[in-house]
């Protein structure tokens, strides 16, 4: 195996490997090809927005012996930029280069079950759950866990695969609604709010830690990241990141993590979801930190020294669905206002480069950056009125 904390470094002008092709891929590629180095991406999508940017695109699937081999052939080092590409293949990857995060830390956290086990395993509280592989599992979970959430245990994100249940019987119409696959139950908490933690990990493990943002979704999916450059060393802040750092460590984690926590009433922190890659929420890095969560990644994955994770100022993310294209009263399809966004002072307009607008499918985000985070709020809400997205400043 090649994955070793001796390998050495990459230097500029080597080949780093992506396998997936969306837009975190084309994001790195940017990063990557800013610090000199050149990027293979293997994805299946003739159309995939890393590969038109990329110097190599592999159309293969992730599981093709022969474009695996290609592709360890030509990079010396291998990051991913989603959680669902087969462990099978990461395997079959490190025999031959080096892969970074492994496929045991990826394998972890595919699969609901296995990484709640491995959050308690580590010390880090989570929400009340039960596994439930069969429909007879729910007969034996507590009443306490109603209302809850049932979870798909494989390939669910986005708010895909969720389920709220408040009862025995919705659980068990839910549990086959999901195909009768297995699942977790999880018990609702008192929220109030939810944030997230990106970290980077390198080989040598040295950690480097982002400040937590403050996060906002609709219909499960993330609509807004929020960073008050005033505020990241709270008390709240500190706890998410020595959880995080906990996690990377107990997983000898190379590469970019994002871990989201529940914080509650009374102000404690539950682990809700562990993200092996650059995240949503972590988009804010690319404006408004020394360097960008990607730019942490394309280090990581050469082996180079990770990079200062100080905020510039405050942040706020607003996300960019396919919905935006479409006209709200005539359905009729149409290009957002981007000069009225652009406009707005501090605005930061990121697309990426999707041929085809679709409802629900991510397209962009617009960082807006601000001295303090009410004048980013303000401006952000100047954004939001040009694009006719909600926002509460």
């Amino acid at each position: 195996m090649k994955n070793s904390a001796k390998l050495p470094v990459l230097m500029p002008g080597e080949w780093l490997g992506m396998l997936g092709g969306g837009q975190l891929a084309r994001m790195f590629c940017h990063a990557a090809q800013s610090l000199g180095y050149k990027v293979a991406v293997l994805d299946p999508d003739e159309n995939s927005p890393a590969g038109a940017v990329a110097e190599l695109h592999i159309k293969a699937s992730y599981t093709d012996a022969t474009a695996l081999d290609q592709l360890a052939a030509r990079c010396k080092a291998v990051t991913t930029e989603f959680e669902n590409v087969p462990a099978a293949t990461l395997e079959q990857l490190a025999h031959t280069t080096s892969v970074r995060p492994t496929a045991r830390a990826v394998a972890i956290v595919q699969d609901r079950i296995t990484e709640k086990a491995f959050l308690d395993s580590s010390g880090v509280p989570v929400a009340p759950y039960r596994p439930i592989e069969r429909a007879e599992d729910l007969a034996e979970v507590p009443e306490s866990l109603f209302p809850g959430i049932l979870k798909s245990a494989r390939l669910g994100y986005d708010g895909k695969g969720q389920v709220r249940v408040r009862s025995r019987e919705e659980a068990l119409q839910a549990f086959s609604d999901l195909g009768s696959k297995p699942c977790v139950l999880e018990a609702m908490l008192p929220l109030a709010r939810e944030i997230s933690v990106v970290l980077a990990r390198g080989a040598d493990g040295a950690t480097v830690i982002y400040p937590s943002a403050t996060n906002e979704h609709r219909d499960g999916i993330l609509a807004v990241s929020s960073v008050d450059a005033s505020q990241v060393n709270d008390d709240v802040c500190a706890q998410a990141g020595e959880a995080a750092l906990r996690i990377a460590q107990a997983l000898e984690y190379v590469g970019v993590l994002c871990v989201e926590f529940f914080v509650l009433e009374d102000g404690s922190l539950v682990a809700n979801e562990i993200a092996p890659r650059p995240h949503n929420s972590g988009h804010y890095t690319m404006n408004a930190s020394v360097a960008s969560q990607f730019e942490q990644q394309a280090r990581a994955t050469a082996g180079l020294p990770l990079a200062d994770t100080a905020s510039l100022c405050s942040v706020v993310m607003l996300n960019l669905l396919g919905d935006l294209w479409f006209d709200p009263s005539s359905g009729q399809q149409r290009e957002p206002d981007w000069a009225g966004v652009l406009a707005v002072p501090g605005a930061q307009l990121h697309l990426y480069g999707k041929a085809e607008a679709r409802r629900g499918r991510k397209m962009g985000h617009v960082n807006v950056l601000g001295s303090t985070i009410s004048q980013a709020n303000e401006r952000a809400a100047h954004v939001a009125a040009a694009l006719g997205l909600p926002f509460a400043a």
